[in-house]
């Protein structure tokens, strides 16, 4: 049989010819001899530029894919196959699947063209967004950087930037400064008022209007709750914060103005070992203890 007659049998059971299997062979192997080729010189190209190292994976592998599935088709086209039915079914589910996976993208593209043309936060601003604090260190098209007072970086999908409340804590140009503090009961409330209301008075940070006050919020177990209320500049918010924590409780120190503090007091009695006895045993400390407890008239449940 020649060389010839052998290249036009045709293999059992299907119509494809040895000589056209060969092709398709062939055409298969310098197909995937040229995708690694120009795999290889797209990464060399990509890591001469500034683009992160992750980002050149992901399109080195997007790339090998792609070049792998046209290898294929070509592959199953050169054998007679009608590929035309299977790349439209392919097409209509890598569409489908693409337009799901996609589907935050597009939500996060959009909520970032929304941020930027709205401007609920801006570049440096101090703002509070889905319960994370930081200053603004840019907005993208699809994610907004945080960065936290001690340098952390956050990245918030812009979907939830826009979705969410917004607290922008440096948007407006002066904001209220409020100090808590509590003074005992057998203290003076109207002296203790008087002086923090002229430690404000006498500030320099502190805003003549609207003026400051002082208001007594809670009349609590052991002390009586007062709450300092100064307006500043937004940027010395902090030092005025300080200022007022520091400065009233030297000035109440000073005069005498008590600031209760939770106490306990404890009582401690000798356990003495029974007569007979060099050391005392868990019995017998806790026979003595219950005998304590209920001659001062306490309750033993719940004592062990």
């Amino acid at each position: 049989m020649s060389f010839e007659t052998i290249m036009k049998q045709v293999i059992p059971y299907t119509e494809i010819t040895v000589s056209r299997l060969i092709f398709a062979l062939i055409l298969l192997v310098m197909g995937f001899i040229l995708s690694k080729y120009i795999i290889h010189v797209f990464r060399r190209g990509l890591q001469k530029t500034r683009i992160p190292d992750l980002t050149v994976q992901f399109l080195t592998h997007f790339l090998s894919i792609l070049l792998y599935v046209i290898i294929i088709l070509i592959f199953l086209k050169s054998l007679n196959f009608d590929v035309d039915s299977y790349v439209l079914g392919v097409s209509a589910a890598i569409g489908i699947v693409l337009g799901l996976g996609l589907q935050d993208t597009f939500t996060n593209l959009t909520a970032g063209v929304c941020v930027a043309a709205i401007r609920p936060i801006d570049m440096g601003e101090t703002v509070t967004v889905n319960g994370q604090t930081g200053k603004v260190r840019s907005v993208g098209i699809m994610s907004t950087e945080l960065l936290t007072l001690d340098n952390q970086l956050i990245t918030v999908p812009n979907k939830l930037v826009w979705g969410s409340s917004i607290v922008n804590m440096t948007r407006m140009p002066t904001r209220r400064v409020s100090v808590d503090i509590g003074i005992s009961y057998s203290s003076s409330l109207e002296k203790a008022t008087g002086i923090a209301f002229n430690l404000m008075k006498t500030h320099p940070l502190v805003l003549k209007e609207p003026e400051p006050a002082v208001v007594t919020t809670e009349l609590a177990n052991s002390s009586i709750n007062l709450q300092l209320r100064a307006w500043a500049k937004t940027e010395e918010m902090g030092t005025v914060k300080n200022d007022l924590v520091t400065g009233i409780f030297d000035a109440y120190t000073k005069e005498g103005i008590e600031i209760p503090f939770p106490q306990m007091d404890i009582n401690i009695k000798e356990i003495k070992p029974k007569e007979g006895r060099k050391y005392t045993t868990e019995q017998d400390m806790k026979v003595q203890e219950e005998k304590i407890v209920l001659e001062e008239g306490l309750n033993v449940e719940g004592l062990y």
